[in-house]
């Protein structure tokens, strides 16, 4: 498949190791541009790319990115996904931490609905459960014991 990855933090980044182990074709953006990204391209072989572009043609689109930071996403950030694709929100709200107080979030708008409306795209909650570490440790294949689960949450 094609993913795109709109954030090379923590959870990005294990994302792009394991898609790109995997064999998928990752393309991968951040706010300082794709030329800070070379480190990461080089162990995993995911396409660095500027954000505007991470959506292109993509089947999934993941934005890891913190709460804060999503309405300065550009306008149309996931336009140019493929027909169908999926749209991935990875995030969680931290206000006293790190994203500051966000009005509606503070007035019960569930965060993913929230980021719906500053994307206009509809989106499903994943990843947002499990330390990054996990998550590009852990993975078994199919039938294999041990294997972890993960909540997903969406309409579709």
């Amino acid at each position: 498949m094609k993913i795109g990855i709109i954030g090379a933090g923590n959870i990005g980044g294990a994302l792009a190791r394991r898609l790109t182990q995997l064999g998928h074709e990752v393309s991968i953006a951040n706010s300082r541009g794709p030329e800070t990204l070379q480190e990461l391209a080089a162990e995993t072989g995911a396409r660095p790319v500027p954000v505007t572009e991470a959506a292109r043609g993509a089947d999934i689109v993941v934005v890891t990115i913190p709460q804060k930071n999503v309405p300065d996403l550009p306008a149309g950030v996931l336009d140019g996904a493929a027909p169908d694709a999926a749209f991935v929100d990875t995030g969680n709200y931290y206000p006293r931490h790190r994203d500051g107080r966000i009005e509606a979030l503070e007035q019960g708008t569930p965060e993913t609905r929230w980021v719906e409306q500053q994307l206009g795209k509809p989106l499903i909650k994943a990843f947002n459960n499990i330390f990054a570490q996990s998550l590009q440790d852990n993975g078994k294949p199919a039938g294999e014991a041990g294997r972890i689960a993960l909540p997903v949450a969406g309409d579709d």
